[in-house]
């Protein structure tokens, strides 16, 4: 007998056929065998993970804590397991299944609320907010960005969701994150981006501020400044930076603005003074991992 692909089988001599094919029914019965144990070890897996987290909890009270988000950590994780992939299990199911897992088990960690803006669609908010946190994690639904950052800051340890687009009304929402102890941008969520993705709609991550574990190669900034001017998206390209919301404000226009986090602090701001930009006021308020490209479902990170 040999040992093969997980069963004992009989033996053959080199470029002899076996004496006895196996029937479809032996093969079929051996697969759902093998299918068992691999659900079984992937479910012993998880409580050795439930363990692991178990010992940190212990190995946290006893230093002091500290938040159990580590959007870097998260990132990288992330990244590696979609370059690895391969197979015929979609990287939507490997994305969700991974989000469901980390979120599920830092809510284990630290119980926490998500807190969502629906004032941009009730479905689409709730389908992405259950695709990244799961079930288990309780959602708080709220009526604009501003009612989310709000509850966010009021909270021990939530989080809060949004869509980068605003629904019509929002305004300049980004500015409440301009104070230092406010929230801060920590994702941008979908972490995998393809056209078709079943919960594509983009949207920020919020949380008080984190002191370690933020992943910072997009930088977020509301600049305020007197009005605008057409050549600011050109200069801001020249940084690689861009202009990703505007909307008037009492001072006059309020910008949201992303750059590489590699770039200096006040690189946006000298860049807007240059094509004519008069009182610019900047903050950061937030910053987030790169995205990873996916060019279809079943496609390797491109």
């Amino acid at each position: 007998m040999q040992y093969r692909g997980g069963f004992w089988r009989p033996e053959t001599k080199r470029g002899e056929s076996p004496a006895v094919s196996e029937s479809p029914k032996s093969t079929l019965a051996e697969l759902r065998i093998q299918i068992d144990q691999i659900d079984k070890a992937m479910h012993d897996l998880l409580i050795e993970r439930g363990s692991v987290i178990d010992r940190l909890i212990e190995i946290k009270a006893r230093h002091g804590g500290g938040s159990a988000f580590r959007p870097a950590r998260e990132a990288s994780m992330m990244q590696a397991i979609i370059e690895r992939h391969r197979g015929r299990l979609p990287v939507d199911t490997v994305e969700a299944v991974w989000r469901i897992i980390i979120s599920t088990f830092t809510y284990v960690q630290a119980p926490y609320s998500v807190h969502i803006d629906v004032s941009h669609g009730d479905a689409a908010m709730r389908d992405s907010a259950r695709f990244h946190f799961g079930f288990t994690v309780p959602c708080v639904l709220h009526q604009s960005p501003h009612e989310v950052i709000d509850a966010v800051g009021g909270s021990a340890g939530d989080l809060g969701m949004f869509a980068l687009e605003g629904s019509p009304g929002a305004g300049a929402w980004w500015t409440a994150l301009a104070p230092a102890d406010a929230p801060k941008v920590i994702a941008r969520l979908p972490f995998v981006e393809r056209p078709d993705h079943p919960a594509g709609m983009p949207v920020f991550v919020v949380s008080n501020p984190l002191a370690e574990g933020s992943a910072r190669d997009i930088v977020l900034e509301s600049v305020r400044l007197d009005r605008w001017r057409s050549d600011f998206p050109r200069v801001l390209r020249t940084i690689g930076a861009e202009v990703i919301g505007s909307a008037a404000d009492v001072v006059g226009l309020a910008l949201l603005i992303a750059r590489p986090g590699t770039i200096a602090a006040d690189a946006v701001s000298a860049t807007l003074r240059s094509a004519g930009g008069d009182d610019v006021r900047s903050a950061e308020v937030g910053a987030h991992a790169k995205r990873v490209e996916a060019q279809h479902q079943n496609g390797m990170a491109a």
